[in-house]
């Protein structure tokens, strides 16, 4: 009996904040200027712009916003670019192996600026053992999976 009370009253409390609700909405409403005038009448026209006709039911005659524009350059264009950091549309060494500087700093353990075979085994063997979940020695499907390189990030759309 009290939840039936209860479920009453509240419905009530609801359906009157909802009354309230919707009339401020429309004391707001009220106060918004007027829509502008529909034009489509000749004397309602503005001097100089052609009367716009209603298209058929079968759509015929519309025509619909041109496609946007499509870059010029390729994707070997754009990949040259990105590597070009000096815009002097010649790529030198140094430029080109810049993305790579922070992997060969990785696997160079003693900072000599050289890679030497125990380097870069000790760091493939610690990602093999990494993958290796349960220690036999040699990895599955799933396991491999575990090798596969992270993808990199695409930064974030600055629209």
């Amino acid at each position: 009996m009290n939840r039936m009370i209860l479920g009453a009253v509240s419905a009530l409390l609801l359906a009157g904040a909802g009354l309230f609700w919707w009339q401020g909405q429309a004391s707001v409403d009220a106060s918004a200027p007027p829509p502008p005038p529909a034009l489509g009448i000749e004397d309602d026209q503005p001097s100089g712009l052609p009367l716009e006709e209603l298209p058929d039911e079968d759509g015929s005659g519309m025509r619909g916003a041109a496609p946007p524009e499509a870059d010029d350059a390729s994707k070997e264009e754009k990949r040259f670019n990105r590597v070009d950091r000096n815009r002097d549309n010649l790529v030198s060494r140094t430029e080109m192996l810049q993305p790579r500087v922070a992997a060969f700093r990785k696997l160079d353990t003693d900072h000599n600026n050289l890679l030497s075979f125990d380097e870069w085994s000790v760091a493939t063997n610690n990602r093999f053992r990494g993958a290796d979940g349960n220690g036999d020695g040699t990895l599955n499907r799933g396991e491999f999976a575990k090798t596969r390189p992270k993808p990199s990030k695409k930064p974030a759309c600055r629209c």
